[in-house]
């Protein structure tokens, strides 16, 4: 059967068990951790969790999740499962983050995928908070509607980067080589080397190309010689 490249899960993960994903990734809840749980995926489930299902403490872990992780999301494949979704809330939602974190350029491209009216994190009571309270500092003036009181922002709620890296293995190769299918590629070979190009590239959602390349980059290094044996015992790191 020929590739055929997939831009999301046929499922994603929802309530009580989209929780473990979510410590997967970095955030703190009492639960323990799924192994290396797709990072967009994740944070595509949380958002319908929060915005479809009202779901405010969701949404304040997600929320503050990106405001610490977001140079390392995959944006390409970001990008693509938002403009998939078919929820106007959910695309209101990422349209606001692509706004709100517009420094990373490669994220803005967020902020054009919805049109129309602002639509209200809370089902009832939004234009009410506003008044008492004012807006988020995060969406004030986007295209999503929030009061200062109600998405909880503490940076302890998620793990910094380092520590992130320590436990999250497509993580710490978007660390190292940059937030991209080829990344991933990298670790789920680490975890399962015996992974075939179509296999890699379904599980990372990539291309077989790039699938193909990593599986023979991967190969070539295991068969060359570790740089410290054309060393000298002088040149050495002591």
């Amino acid at each position: 059967m020929a590739y055929r490249r997939l831009v999301a899960p046929a499922t994603l993960l929802s309530g009580d068990e989209l929780t473990p994903a979510l410590v997967g990734i970095g955030v703190q809840l009492a639960a323990e951790p799924a192994a290396d749980p797709n990072i967009e995926d994740t944070l595509m489930a949380a958002s319908i969790e929060g915005m479809n299902c009202d779901d405010l403490r969701v949404l304040g872990l997600l929320v503050q999740w990106l405001g610490v992780h977001h140079p390392w999301v995959n944006a390409d494949r970001l990008v693509r499962l938002v403009r998939e979704q078919e929820s106007r809330r959910v695309r209101a939602f990422w349209a606001a983050c692509g706004r709100w974190l517009k420094k990373d350029r490669r994220l803005a491209r967020l902020a054009r995928l919805y049109r129309g009216e602002r639509a209200d994190v809370l089902p009832a009571g939004t234009a009410f908070q506003v008044r008492r309270h004012g807006e988020d500092p995060r969406f004030d003036g986007g295209p999503l509607r929030v009061p200062a009181n109600v998405l909880r922002d503490r940076p302890a709620d998620v793990l910094e980067p380092v520590e992130l890296a320590k436990r999250h293995r497509a993580y710490r190769w978007r660390v190292l080589i940059g937030p991209s299918y080829r990344a991933d590629m990298w670790a789920a070979l680490e975890a399962q080397p015996d992974l075939t190009a179509s296999e890699l590239a379904r599980r990372t959602y990539g291309s077989f190309s790039t699938a193909w390349q990593v599986k023979h980059d991967r190969q070539l290094l295991a068969a060359a010689p570790a740089i410290g044996d054309f060393m000298t015992p002088a040149q050495q790191p002591q």
